[in-house]
């Protein structure tokens, strides 16, 4: 792609065009140069949509919710973006689901823009590329970014490092959503919502989501953590929950630490970039490596403790040692 073509996309991009979106985002995901060339040129533009993460387990509703909650913001006159993160295909790495189906009746819409990414084996739900196709929602203009989570369960919390807000979608009757109440993402939601809410056992849920919170550390001025019952499917709460996700905007603009959370996710981000392309040097360095070879042979072989092996790796290759590093 030549300087003049790169020039016209982040304009087109620029001016909301939605199919200059879709191809920048598909540049990044491929690991294009060009692609990364883009952000870095569209990276002043970006800091202006509102970030909503949602996780949970499988099967909970988040598509279905994310489409009730699309359409209300559409209805208050704002340009929406969402970011799925699917299984990727064990043949293609593509995404496995491609665009949700939930989210079809906004397809036509050109105030949405909707895109699946696969997740490629990344663990935590989401791909490596997901921030930076988030950046670009952001600089074309949107004013709500949502990004949903492939929901893997507990590991299911690199959301928190993309996101200003995070949901946490649970259903009552749900074995996962159980689980998912004793550790791990009940440790990062801003908003709770339990979903499907009609179900006999909705009040039990909530119950016990209640006795979670209130095990947690409490600090004066901390955001008191909402629950929120809804039916996504018929609409059912989903007013509520654009009130809570505006009130928790609002809080953590006015505490100072909206800042704060998007200094840590972009220091996280900048890390996680780092390490991927540190990895990726390592094992192309190593690869016709006969010593290197030798080394892991003697792992196998139980001569050699893997740690060991991977001291002696980091040396051969970054001249340096543990100490050093």
């Amino acid at each position: 792609m030549s300087a003049s073509a790169d020039r016209s996309l982040a304009q087109r991009l620029l001016d909301g065009d939605n199919r200059a979106l879709a191809r920048a985002i598909s540049l990044v995901e491929n690991d294009d140069p060009a692609g990364w060339e883009l952000v870095r040129e569209l990276y002043p533009q970006t800091g202006r949509a509102a970030m909503v993460g949602f996780t949970g387990p499988p099967g909970v509703g988040k598509s279905t919710l994310i489409a009730a909650l699309t359409r209300a913001v559409r209805e208050a006159g704002k340009d929406v973006a969402v970011l799925s993160i699917d299984p990727s295909s064990p043949f293609t790495q593509g995404a496995l689901l491609g665009d949700r189906i939930r989210l079809a009746e906004h397809f036509l819409d050109p105030g949405v823009f909707i895109r699946s990414m696969a997740n490629r084996g990344a663990l935590g739900g989401l791909s490596e590329a997901a921030l930076q196709a988030a950046l670009l929602m952001d600089a074309a203009g949107n004013d709500v970014v949502f990004l949903e989570t492939v929901g893997v369960g507990q590991a299911d919390v690199d959301v928190i490092d993309h996101a200003d807000t995070i949901v946490l979608v649970l259903q009552p009757g749900s074995g996962d959503s159980i689980q998912a109440l004793k550790a791990g993402v009940m440790e990062i939601p801003d908003v709770i919502v339990v979903n499907k809410a009609d179900h006999p056992l909705t009040d039990t849920m909530v119950r016990e989501i209640r006795g979670v919170l209130a095990l947690g550390p409490k600090e004066e001025g901390q955001w008191d953590i909402p629950i929120v019952r809804t039916d996504a499917a018929r609409g059912d709460g989903v007013e509520e929950l654009v009130e809570r996700l505006d009130a928790h905007r609002a809080h953590i603009e006015a505490e100072g630490t909206l800042l704060e959370r998007r200094r840590r996710n972009l220091r996280n981000e900048v890390l996680a970039l780092a390490t991927v392309r540190l990895r990726r040097q390592l094992e192309a360095a190593i690869r016709e490596d006969a010593d290197v070879k030798e080394l892991l042979d003697e792992v196998v072989s139980r001569r050699l403790d893997p740690a060991s092996a991977a001291s002696s790796i980091l040396e051969r290759h970054d001249g340096g040692d543990d100490d050093d590093r």
